[in-house]
């Protein structure tokens, strides 16, 4: 088994930073040590962190590789996906499972393990998309958990595709409080959506821009406003997907403040594009569709106040590419027909970094929000989202003043457009360990199809996050330049 020493860096762990040396040993985390201490003896592998930060592998919780979606597949493999992943310091995705429709869950979560096994260059794990609940569905959810599949999503939106009614949730919800599993809501009011897009199809607005004139921030508020009240009824742990919107947010915000298990993400999408970009010149706003769509620029500062509070608990992507070729291409003429979806999985870390170059959030949250939050919720924490030893050997060492662009000729992912072309972004990737072995060295792969191993996680155990009172969240460190390091 290979030995490996990261040296001279600065640990950062969610709680704290300090100069420390990591000593690997196969695919465990085996020691923290005080700089330059290490043994002398032995075959060892050094890397030189000097001047960088040394942090937990990235974890993106939502991703879908291999997605159908309108006729077509989201462009990423499992293997184009998780390698672009492992490039930009994300070393486990948690993807997306469906439910066919007049199918088991099981055949659902088959069918995507087949997809995955033995070509995921990174570990993942899976969530279950119920889009047919039913009696014979909610007595499969037990059997799922006890196979580490501890979380399903359920969608208000996209009638006659995911869409649950009110009554399903609700049936969902109990059996999730039941078998100690986290119920994820995508929350659009998807009957009043589809009202709005027939009233614009009808009206002749076809272009892109339609996509998010229909999907309006307060039905996003209101459908986020009837799942918490739906999960407080049935006594079930509650996580919002994808939240874009400040009335969102303040269902959410209020939800936590009332103590109750409610958790949310957001996306780098929705901290750093603006709506105006669906109206671009001819069909180049089809790029910038997705659900919920893109906001007007006033609903940053809101999100990123959120990930300051905790409000927000997680960053993760939503990463479905399509290609402007092809599949973005069978909308035209008709917005509705878009495919839905954003590449973003390469790019996440350096994103939410930019967070801390603007003093918007700390250094420790920035490894909160993109690895040790999501492993606490979804039930893979210490194994993964810490550089405790026995953890998994999973993390990066990120050069904090490098400067590079992001775009579609430096990108690894099998996307022919990015949505962030021409970004300048501070703090770039350096080396990537995966389970303890270099996945990723100065922009080179050096990992393998196949390498990442199936995850199974935990129930859901609740996580125990101290959280501001209302009054006092102008005041918390790292918002808005106030205090952050």
């Amino acid at each position: 088994m290979s030995r490996l020493l990261v040296e001279g860096g600065t640990v950062v762990s969610a709680s704290g930073a300090a100069p420390c040396d990591v000593l690997v040993d196969g695919e465990k985390i085996a020691a923290l040590l005080a700089p330059g201490s290490a043994p002398s003896s032995g075959e060892l592998t050094r890397i030189d962190a000097t001047g960088k930060l040394v942090v937990p592998g990235g974890i993106d919780v939502h991703t879908h590789m291999e997605m159908p979606f309108g006729g077509t597949f989201s462009s990423d493999t499992f293997f184009t996906g998780t390698r672009a992943a492992a490039f930009g310091g994300t070393t486990t995705i948690v993807d997306f499972a469906i439910q066919p429709r007049g199918a088991s869950p099981r055949e659902g979560l088959d069918t995507w393990m087949g997809r995955a096994d033995g070509h995921c260059a990174i570990d993942f794990g899976f969530h279950m998309i119920l889009s047919d609940v039913n009696d014979a569905a909610l007595k499969e959810m037990e059997g799922l958990v006890a196979d580490g599949v501890t979380s399903f999503k359920l969608f208000m939106a996209y009638p006659g595709v995911f869409y649950s009614d009110d009554g399903q949730i609700l049936s969902a919800m109990q059996r999730a409080a039941d078998c100690g599993a986290l119920i994820m809501m995508h929350a659009e009011n998807g009957i009043a959506i589809d009202v709005l897009v027939a009233q614009a199809l009808a009206a002749g607005r076809r272009e892109p821009k339609a996509h998010g004139e229909t999907r309006p921030p307060a039905l996003e508020g209101e459908a986020t406003h009837r799942a918490i009240v739906l999960a407080g009824v049935a006594g079930c742990p509650l996580y919002i997907v994808h939240l874009s919107a400040a009335e969102a947010l303040e269902e959410v915000a209020a939800a936590r403040d009332a103590g109750r298990p409610v958790f949310a993400e957001t996306c780098p999408q929705y901290l750093f594009l603006d709506a105006s970009l669906m109206a671009s010149e001819g069909f180049e706003g089809a790029k910038y569709v997705c659900s919920p769509p893109i906001r007007p620029a006033v609903h940053h500062e809101a999100l990123w106040r959120g990930l300051g509070t905790d409000d927000l608990s997680v960053v993760s992507t939503d990463h479905c590419p399509f290609c402007m070729k092809d599949q973005k291409e069978l909308g035209r003429g008709d917005f509705s027909k878009i495919p839905n979806g954003l590449p973003g999985v390469e790019h996440r870390m350096d994103l939410v970094y930019q967070g801390v170059v603007e003093r918007r959030i700390s250094l420790q949250r920035f490894v909160e929000l993109t690895s040790t939050a999501p492993a606490r919720l979804f039930g893979m924490y210490p194994k993964k989202g810490s550089l405790l030893p026995g953890a998994d050997a999973d993390l990066v060492v990120y050069d904090p003043e490098a400067r590079h662009v992001l775009g579609v000729a430096s990108h690894h992912m099998a996307v022919d457009y990015s949505a962030y072309e021409g970004t300048e972004v501070t703090g770039a990737v350096d080396t990537v360990i995966a389970r303890g072995e270099v996945v990723v060295d100065h922009g080179a792969f050096r990992g393998k199809e196949g390498y990442g191993q199936f995850v199974a996680r935990a129930p859901f155990a609740g996580v125990d996050v101290p959280v501001p009172a209302r009054g006092d969240r102008a005041q918390v460190p790292g918002v808005f330049g106030a205090g952050a390091s």
